[in-house]
């Protein structure tokens, strides 16, 4: 099958305009957080209390445990599986997730004969309330750039290799859309609880940089 760039959801390839409102984030993104961070403490607009509350419910509260949970639900659910493949955002607030970052998404499924992967072409668009807080790469240039130019380099860079037949679908989030991957469920896992299967799901293999590996193969970190 033939590689596609792009998703069908109307994705933009890079440098070309772009239908929606998107900051592009600098390469010192850390450095300008803290500085801002400090300017807002100083002038007392921000509580750092509550700053720190936020980055510690999405790091350590939310983070990718509850997408890992939306994809053991469709695993072991063909019922949820469908309503999360036709309206992903009710499906999602099924299980009590939801909010600022996560109010409109879709969920693409990794078959055998496509496999998906994620990106935010001019910033970092990213689901938050399903996988937390994005990951530096996710952010960089060149992950941004690479993942719609050369996908398959991309993922082998990740360490994932695909035959020549599976297809790649590219899709591009943005501020009004933000996707997620249903990845294929790994063989070995079939006795498994939704518990468990959960505990097999990572954050990367969510974005589709990565798939989830039989049980005996250990667990992602």
């Amino acid at each position: 099958m033939a590689e596609t760039e792009n998703g069908p959801a109307g994705a933009d390839a890079p440098g070309h305009e772009h239908p929606h409102d998107h900051q592009v984030v600098p390469d010192d993104i850390a450095l300008r957080v803290r500085a801002l961070e400090s300017i807002l403490v100083d002038k007392q607009m921000v509580d750092p209390a509550a700053l720190d509350e936020v980055v510690d419910a999405y790091e350590n509260r939310i983070g990718p445990r509850n997408g890992a949970r939306v994809v053991a639900r469709a695993w072991t659910d063909p019922a949820y599986k469908a309503r999360l493949l036709d309206d992903a955002t009710a499906a999602i607030a099924e299980l009590g997730f939801g909010g600022a970052q996560g109010e409109h998404m879709v969920v693409v499924e990794n078959t055998p004969e496509v496999h998906n992967l994620v990106v935010c072409t001019l910033c970092s668009c990213y689901p938050w309330p399903t996988l937390g807080l994005p990951p530096v790469w996710y952010k960089s240039d060149a992950y941004r750039a690479r993942a719609v130019i050369e996908p398959r380099a991309v993922l082998r860079d990740f360490g994932l290799a695909l035959d020549d037949d599976v297809a790649v679908q590219v899709w591009d989030s943005t501020a009004e859309i933000r996707y997620l991957v249903l990845p294929r469920r790994p063989p070995g896992a079939e006795g498994m609880t939704e518990e468990e299967l959960a505990g097999l799901v990572s954050r990367d293999a969510m974005i589709g940089v990565a798939a989830v590996p039989p049980p005996a193969a250990g667990r992602p970190a």
